[in-house]
């Protein structure tokens, strides 16, 4: 338009410039001041935000790494011997977990004989007739056939007890075939390790 005078390239270029320079420093997140302290470069700002992702001396950390996997193994076996609910694995952790444990340790069954069974069997066999070898294979197939209805016994039979205590809506997946496993184990063997006597079922 007549009476206004047109900006050359060279200013266009510097209020633009200017422009981006300020909106840059309002971007900015500005650090507090101490009183009586220099204010920080950008080369030490810079610095003071960077944080090493790995650490520097690689055989520290491994060494760091082993530790703590070695405390947590402790925990862990601690928590095997004791029953502490937060240092156990994640199949044994939870309260109905640990009912199914003192009720099924609080029984006696045939299944935790069943592993002694077929070891006295595998090397009795070697020594045997074979009419004698015949007749403990046949008491073997028999005591194999009772484990079975007893394995099918307690995970109906905790099925029940869990659903009276917690509910059916809240009942865990799992937790018969982890009764019936557990049956199946000799008791000092089981992990972990039975907190109840014989005859002291959870009420």
């Amino acid at each position: 338009m007549l009476g206004r005078k047109k900006k050359t390239q060279n200013e266009v270029l510097e209020a633009e410039a200017a422009q981006t320079q300020s909106l840059t420093h309002e971007a900015q997140p500005k650090l507090p001041q101490k009183k009586g302290v220099p204010t920080p470069t950008r080369r030490e700002r810079e610095a003071a935000r960077r944080r090493p992702l790995v650490h520097n001396d690689r055989k520290a950390a491994r060494a760091a790494q082993r530790k703590a996997i070695a405390e947590q193994r402790a925990k862990m076996r601690h928590a095997m011997e004791t029953g502490d609910d937060r240092h156990l694995p994640a199949r044994d952790r939870g309260p109905q977990r640990r009912f199914v444990r003192d009720w099924v340790d609080a029984r006696s069954g045939i299944g935790e004989w069943l592993l002694i069974g077929l070891v006295i069997f595998l090397f009795g066999s070697l020594l045997m007739t074979p009419e004698t070898r015949a007749l403990f294979a046949f008491s073997m197939w028999g005591l194999m056939a009772l484990v079975i209805v007893e394995c099918w016994w307690v995970a109906r039979k905790v099925r029940l007890e869990v659903d009276k205590k917690f509910g059916a809506e809240n009942r865990e997946k799992g937790l018969r075939f982890y009764a019936v496993m557990r049956s199946m184990q000799m008791r000092r063997l089981r992990l972990p390790k039975p907190l109840v006597r014989r005859g002291e079922f959870p009420s």
